[in-house]
């Protein structure tokens, strides 16, 4: 059933990771947060979960994991100002020329651009800021009463078709998807979900 939410019909819907920047922005932060000692001792304490992956392929088990190691007990307030300076610090040489040109040139036609992202909705929120992005829709950390990370996600990791699930929970049933831009298997439903599919289109390099 189709929803009235007062919101557009027709979107654009772009990846993140790999598409609008040139690699996974996740990984990036959290090394880039926990410096090199914490890091390396983070990667092994990930050793029992990257095992795991080998056999079940799980990446949201992995990412899962990811959270607990290296973000686990940091308040909402504190990841979201990291997330900002972070996003500062590499916009300029992470984000793909040709991507942004085609995101501009869809923003200049008035058209709803969203962001639909694996990685979490607060790590990615200042760079959708910053790009004057329409709406964002990630995966979710769980926080507690406290406002501190669990380690866990408050929603499933928002790839393959969970992407589609959630951009019509937002938007309705009958959203037209015009264009859709990715590179991965994970945003393959995404993309044949929409008129203009857009599969790895974006190669270029800061």
């Amino acid at each position: 059933m189709a929803q009235d939410n007062g919101l557009p019909k027709e979107i654009v819907a772009f990846d993140f990771d790999g598409t609008l920047s040139i690699r996974d922005s996740f990984t990036d932060f959290l090394k880039w947060r926990a410096g090199p000692a914490a890091w390396a001792l983070g990667m092994v304490k990930l050793i029992p979960a990257a095992m795991r992956y080998v056999f079940d392929r799980d990446r949201g088990a992995i990412k899962a994991a990811s959270v607990e190691v290296f973000l686990k007990g940091v308040s909402r307030e504190q990841l979201a100002a990291d997330a900002e300076r972070y996003m500062k610090c590499v916009f300029q040489q992470f984000m793909r020329p040709d991507a942004l040109a085609c995101w501009n040139d869809w923003g200049a036609k008035g058209v709803h651009r969203v962001i639909v992202t694996a990685s979490p909705e607060i790590t990615i929120a200042p760079f959708a800021q910053r790009l004057g992005a329409e709406n964002l829709i990630g995966t979710r950390l769980d926080f507690d009463a406290d406002g501190r990370i669990t380690g866990r996600f408050a929603s499933a990791n928002c790839r393959c078709g969970e992407k589609v699930d959630r951009i019509r929970a937002v938007y309705g049933d009958d959203v037209r998807i015009l264009a859709a831009y990715g590179d991965t298997s994970g945003d393959e439903q995404m993309i044949a979900a929409a008129e203009e599919k857009g599969f790895q289109v974006f190669t270029a390099k800061p």
